[in-house]
């Protein structure tokens, strides 16, 4: 289906104005001072078969790694329910390195589906250091550095 270029802006400004009030919304909510001050944080909008509709201008690697976070999670969640949140950092799989947490969640609207996209710098969740690229003290910590620690080499 083809529109006409007025209608066609319209819509895009629309759907670019939502994305940047997604990073706000973010921004306002987030405890961590990566989200809050430092602004390390992507946001976006997406069809129903992955493709993007409007991106904020926000972390340009973040923009780059969103259409393959998007296809991984339609790939490997699909069908979605409302309320349903997927969650990922996998590097294969989108994600631009661990500390950077994607979620994504299916938006359902009348006549209409698609994707909305964030993807946010997360200081510390669970490994050994609150640095992103700690020493690793044991096999479940974050192996990044002296990875070789975490095997007892």
């Amino acid at each position: 289906m083809f529109a006409d270029p007025v209608t066609l802006e319209i819509f895009k400004h629309l759907f670019a104005s939502v994305a940047e009030e997604m990073g706000v919304t973010l921004r306002r909510t987030a405890y961590s001072p990566n989200i809050k001050e430092r602004l390390d944080f992507s946001c976006a909008l997406f069809d129903d078969e992955g493709r993007l509709l409007a991106q904020a201008a926000h972390i340009p690697v973040h923009l780059g790694a969103m259409p393959a976070s998007v296809r991984a999670a339609i790939d490997h969640c699909a069908p979605f329910a409302p309320g349903d949140v997927v969650i990922l950092n996998d590097p294969f799989l989108g994600g631009t390195h661990l500390p950077d947490i994607t979620l994504i969640s299916p938006i359902f609207i009348p006549s209409a589906y698609g994707q909305a996209y964030g993807q946010a710098h997360r200081q510390a969740y669970g490994q050994a250091h609150r640095q992103a690229y700690g020493q690793a003290g044991q096999a479940y910590g974050q192996a990044y550095g002296q990875a070789g620690q975490a095997y007892g080499q």
